[in-house]
C-alpha cells in the first residue's frame, strides 16, 4: 500500500502511517519467527523417518522395524533421541539470558543478525552432518539462533510499528511461527518420499532459506529510534529515524515519549524490585501465566510428537500433513 493507513491525531495520539518501509522491515525481522516454527515442525517428522533412524539412532531403528516384543512407549525411548530435540530448547533459554544484554546495549539490529547466523550455520551443519555430534552441534547452534531471534524479533516489531498498529504487527511474530511450522511439515511430507533415503538432509537445510533472508535483511535492517535514544542519547538520530519510518516530519510528541521512556529506564537501579511492585502486579502476572500455560498444555510436545504417535496408528506417516491426509480417509 503505497499511500499507507494515516493515523489521525487525537487526544495526544502520535502522527503518522503505516510506511511500506515499516511493512518491509517488520516481514524482513518476522522471518525469525518462521525459522522458529520450522525448527519445531521439522522435528517430529524427522524422527519418523526411517534412513534418518538407521543413520543416527540405530537402537531406535532397531526397536521400531525389528523388535515386536518392545511396547510402542519403550521403542523411541532413548537419551540420544531425546538430546536431539531438547537441545535447541536448552540452548536457546542459555542464549536468551545473553541475548537480553546484546539487545539492550548494542540494539535490536545487531540481536537479529546475530540470530540470523546462528541459524544459518545451524542448518548448514544439520544438512551436512555425518556424525550425531554435527546433528546435535547443528541443533544447538538452532536454539542460539532462537534465543537471539525471540528476544529481539518481537521487541523490534513493537518499536518499529505505530502505536496503533502495535498489537496487530507484534502478533505478525506468532503468525510467522505457524507459518513455518506448516512449511516444515509440508516439506517432510516431500523429501520423506526422495529415495535413496537423504531427504531428511533437505527437511534440515531448508531452514536456511529463512535463515538467509533473515542475516542478509538484518545487514540492511534500519535501528529503531527507541534504541537509538536508549543507548546513543542522541535524539537527532531518534528524530531522523521516527521520521523516516512514520513518513511524517511532525513526530515532536512521540520523541518526547521515548526520550521521557528513557530518561526515566536509566533512573531505576533495581527494575526487577520495580517490576514486583503492587502496581505493576497485573501486567507481571499476565506477562508471566499466559506463556506458561500454553506451554503447560503440552502444546509444543504434540507439536514435536504427532508423527511419531501417529505412526503407530498409520504406518508410514512422517510429517503431521501425512497424518491429517490418512486421517481424512484421503
Amino acid at each position: 500500500m503505497a499511500g499507507g493507513l494515516a493515523i489521525a491525531r487525537q487526544r495526544g495520539e502520535y502522527n503518522g502511517r503505516m510506511t511500506p518501509f515499516v511493512i518491509l522491515s517488520c516481514m524482513m525481522a518476522a522471518m525469525g519467527g518462521v525459522i522458529f516454527g520450522y525448527d519445531i515442525g521439522i522435528s517430529g517428522g524427522l524422527t519418523s523417518m526411517e534412513p534418518f533412524l538407521k543413520k543416527f539412532f540405530p537402537e531406535v531403528y532397531h526397536n521400531m522395524i525389528e523388535d515386536t516384543k518392545i511396547s510402542n512407549y519403550c521403542k523411541f525411548d532413548s537419551q540420544l533421541l531425546t538430546s536431539f530435540t531438547s537441545s535447541l530448547y536448552v540452548a536457546g533459554l542459555i542464549a536468551t539470558v545473553f541475548a537480553s544484554s546484546v539487545t539492550r546495549k548494542f540494539g535490536r539490529k545487531p540481536s537479529i543478525l546475530a540470530g540470523g547466523a546462528a541459524f544459518l550455520a545451524g542448518a548448514a551443519l544439520g544438512g551436512l552432518a555425518l556424525k550425531l555430534y554435527m546433528l546435535i552441534l547443528g541443533r544447538v547452534l538452532l536454539g542460539i539462533g532462537v534465543g537471539f531471534a525471540n528476544q529481539a524479533v518481537p521487541l523490534y516489531l513493537s518499536e518499529m510499528a505505530p502505536s496503533k498498529y502495535r498489537g496487530a504487527i507484534n502478533n505478525g511474530f506468532q503468525l510467522s511461527i505457524g507459518i513455518g511450522a506448516l512449511c516444515a511439515n509440508l516439506i517432510n511430507y516431500g523429501t520423506e518420499k526422495i529415495e535413496g533415503g537423504w531427504g531428511w538432509r533437505i527437511s534440515l537445510a531448508m531452514a536456511a532459506v529463512p535463515a538467509l533472508i533473515l542475516t542478509i535483511g538484518a545487514i540492511f535492517l534500519p535501528d529503531t529510534p527507541s534504541s537509538l535514544i536508549q543507548r546513543n542519547d542522541n535524539k537527532d538520530k531518534g528524530r531522523i529515524m521516527l521520521q523516516r519510518i512514520r513518513g511524517t516530519q511532525d513526530v515532536q510528541l512521540e520523541l518526547d515519549d521515548l526520550v521521557k521512556a528513557s530518561s526515566v529506564s536509566k533512573t531505576i537501579k533495581h527494575p526487577f524490585r520495580k517490576i514486583v511492585q503492587r502496581r505493576y502486579r497485573p501486567q507481571l502476572v499476565m506477562a508471566v501465566s499466559i506463556p506458561f500455560f500454553q506451554q503447560v498444555t503440552g502444546i509444543n510436545v504434540i507439536a514435536f510428537y504427532a508423527p511419531v504417535l501417529s505412526h503407530f496408528c498409520f504406518p508410514y506417516t512422517k510429517s503431521n500433513f501425512d497424518f491429517l491426509w490418512k486421517f481424512d480417509g484421503c
